[in-house]
């Protein structure tokens, strides 16, 4: 634990000017990012009283090893580079919002030939318009259900349609009139795009010309005495109206607004908010934050409206509980943002007020019900960690766990995955996938993935130093670590804890280019820069290496090194890994092995198991970190294995690209015809040659390839 007056500003060293700065723990690691009017009076009240602090300030005050900043030239610039900063380093200490629940949207992929409705969650595609969030997907469905009388738009997924193209027959919504059925050619592609586009405009609110032109037809056809249509266009009108109904009429029909309320206790606040367009509310989220430190409603909704409104379509109206502290500049950013006047408001009368105090009780509610629900959730992860460190003989709770699996079918396509969890929690930013190259089982593989991750952890800590500064402690040398000193701030370059000895980074650790392919796309990896050290008052700049990358700005990929190792076997798989570790000289870390068939933990050497029981959480935690490794795994070793497949003999003829392949394919129907015909018969494909098409032959036939050259 750091005292903060080792790493305070010297004084005078800190500018007055409007910035942006960043708290770094020992390992260099951004911990909080925070934006001011003025940097000096900003960072000064961090060290001026210590004991008046908030705990969670206090908090990080003693984790943090340094402090740096950047010198901006407005607020606005304040603002737009601390939204940056939060988003790269992904900080412990700041806020952040939440989704208390996965909602869904209604949405309609218009990128594809024929659009399709369907509900979807998670991350937004490009080429697909979406409409909510709704809180429940039945209300969705409802929706759709209605409006697919006016509106029949493709709902099915891509198999079904295919299938229905071959077989000539629509499916069960074609029947009922429910589906225009383009699969089987009743309607153009144009046609069909109309229709999808006329769904997304009565959706996004443009709902009068709609039934207006419905009540028409409907009209004509019964002065012509067509009654039945009518009857049908009736129908559709009441259910175009069913479905207004379900969007409650809050506003006038012009009013465009986001309508955010908060709720708050001294640990954390609740955020909803509710969608209105076109007078009528069309979706609603929930969003959950803790407050690391003391905050103002106010500056609660500026930094919601900073993450919410970093990627999402501004309105031209906010409403919100109060007002931000830097409420020009924050309007002038959303403004910008939006490309024309963004109005921020606190209702105090009328409609809104009312529509602001429903949102309000919709906030309080979700607080209740969240803190119930986390209230069980952090017990259970403290019960789980402490439950580990008691039955494995750990000094200490493991609050990082790596785990490690292995997959292959038969030998081939051999891969492992590294999972990270963090306080129980998954890090998926952290994951990593190996290729293995032994082919001599799966013990044989542990040992192989653990000794080049940690190779990789050596190789890491020799490059900041921290190795050979533990080194010459070892020898009774008293060395001075080369902390910068940039603008009086004085650098704690303290090596984490738990290094082997140098030689064994020296002599143990492969090159890294054997190594690049380890780090094969961690899910959710960021690969954003560090912005420009221009401005920067540094502490812990200069000449102090740290497990940050000087030219990314990231994390070192395997910098940090994990309390517990748990790999995914018996006591042959823990031997190995322990046996990885010994040699590469660290002797540190635990190692256990989780067994499948009686969730057994072994630990290496043992003779006996360690049985946890059935209803303990620690194991139920390892089997979730296990569990967790095997899909990883697996996910990895069905990519490498879908890509082998997919590789034939024609891959490797010379002078044949995917377009020749392609002609080729389009041209005899199927590779069996293909391996069929005659070097004649191949070259009557445009582009083939005499060359090409007898080495074709061969490839097919298992050959040698003619040694002439090839023709074109």
């Amino acid at each position: 634990m750091a005292d903060p007056a080792t790493y305070r500003p010297a004084p005078g060293s800190i500018p007055e000017s409007p910035g942006v700065y960043r708290f770094r723990d020992p390992g260099g690691r951004v911990i909080y990012v925070g934006k001011a009017k003025s940097l000096r009076q900003r960072l000064n009240s961090y060290f001026a009283d210590f004991a008046g602090l908030h705990p969670r300030t206090q908090t990080m005050l003693t984790t943090a090893a340094s402090v740096d900043w950047t010198v901006v030239g407005t607020e606005v610039e304040a603002l737009q580079l601390e939204y940056s900063w939060i988003k790269e380093f992904d900080p412990r200490f700041n806020v952040k919002y939440r989704d208390d629940k996965s909602y869904p949207y209604l949405a309609v992929t218009m990128g594809e030939d024929f659009p399709r409705v369907q509900v979807m969650r998670g991350a937004k595609r490009k080429g697909t318009r979406y409409f909510g969030p709704y809180s429940h997907a039945w209300a969705i469905r409802e929706t759709v259900d209605l409006l697919l009388r006016v509106f029949p738009v493709r709902t099915c997924s891509a198999g079904v349609f295919k299938r229905a193209g071959q077989i000539g027959r629509p499916c069960l919504l074609g029947y009922i009139d429910k589906c225009s059925a383009p699969c089987v050619g009743r309607v153009t592609p144009e046609e069909h795009r109309a229709l999808a586009e006329d769904f997304c405009d009565f959706m996004a609110g443009n709902t009068g010309r709609f039934i207006k032109r419905l009540e028409r037809e409907m009209r004509e056809a019964a002065a012509v005495e067509e009654y039945e249509r009518a009857a049908r266009l009736r129908d559709d009108i009441q259910a175009l109206q069913r479905a207004l109904e379900k969007q409650t009429v809050v506003l006038g029909d012009d009013t465009d607004c986001d309508v955010i309320a908060l709720a708050e206790d001294p640990l954390e606040a609740a955020v909803q908010v509710f969608y209105v367009r076109g007078g009528r509310i069309r979706g609603q989220r929930g969003w959950v934050v803790d407050k690391v430190e003391e905050a103002t409603p106010g500056e609660l909704v500026e930094q919601f409206l900073l993450q919410m409104y970093g990627e999402a379509t501004i309105p031209r109206e906010i409403l919100v509980p109060a007002r931000p502290p830097d409420e020009a500049a924050l309007i002038e950013l959303l403004s910008e943002q939006r490309g024309s006047r963004v109005d921020l408001r606190v209702p105090q009368r009328g409609d809104k007020k009312s529509l602001m105090e429903t949102v309000e009780r919709n906030a309080k509610e979700s607080l209740a019900q969240h803190k119930l629900r986390r209230a069980s959730d952090l017990t259970t992860r403290s019960r789980a960690l402490q439950e580990i460190a008691d039955a494995l003989d750990l000094d200490q709770a493991p609050l990082r766990i790596e785990c490690y699996d292995v997959s292959h079918i038969q030998g081939e396509n051999v891969v492992a995955s590294m999972v990270v969890f963090e306080d129980g929690l998954a890090r998926k930013s952290e994951y990593r996938r190996f290729s293995i190259r032994s082919t001599e089982g799966d013990v044989a593989s542990i040992y192989e993935v653990i000794c080049r991750r940690f190779k990789r952890y050596l190789e890491e800590r020799a490059a900041t130093g921290e190795l050979d500064a533990e080194t010459d402690d070892e020898a009774g040398r008293d060395v001075a670590r080369p902390g910068a000193a940039v603008n009086g701030v004085a650098a704690n370059g303290a090596a984490r804890d738990g290094a082997g000895p140098a030689a064994a980074a020296r002599d143990g650790a492969g090159p890294a280019a054997a190594a690049r392919d380890e780090a094969g796309g961690g899910e959710d990896e960021d690969d954003a820069g560090e912005p420009d050290a221009n401005g920067y008052g540094s502490a812990g700049r200069g000449g102090a290496a740290t497990p940050i990358d000087p030219e990314t700005g990231r994390p070192r990929k395997f910098a940090y090194p994990p309390n517990l190792v748990v790999v995914d076997g018996g006591p042959a798989q823990a031997a190995a890994a322990q046996r990885a570790l010994d040699e590469l000289g660290i002797d540190d870390i635990a190692v256990c092995g989780l067994a499948k068939r009686l969730e057994e933990v072994w630990l290496p050497g043992d003779d006996q198991p360690v049985i946890l029981p059935r209803s303990s959480e620690g194991l139920y935690l390892l089997q979730r970190v296990r569990d967790e490794a095997h899909r990883f795994a697996i996910t990895y070793h069905r990519t490498k294995r879908s890509k082998s497949l997919k590789e034939s003999a024609l891959d490797h003829v010379p002078g044949l690209g995917p377009a020749r392949r392609q002609a080729l394919l389009r041209h005899f129907g199927s590779v069996k015809r293909l391996r069929e015909a005659s070097a004649e018969e191949i070259r009557e494909v445009p582009g083939i040659g005499r060359a090409t098409a007898e080495a074709i032959v061969a490839a097919l036939r298992g050959e040698s390839p003619s040694p002439a050259g090839q023709g074109s």
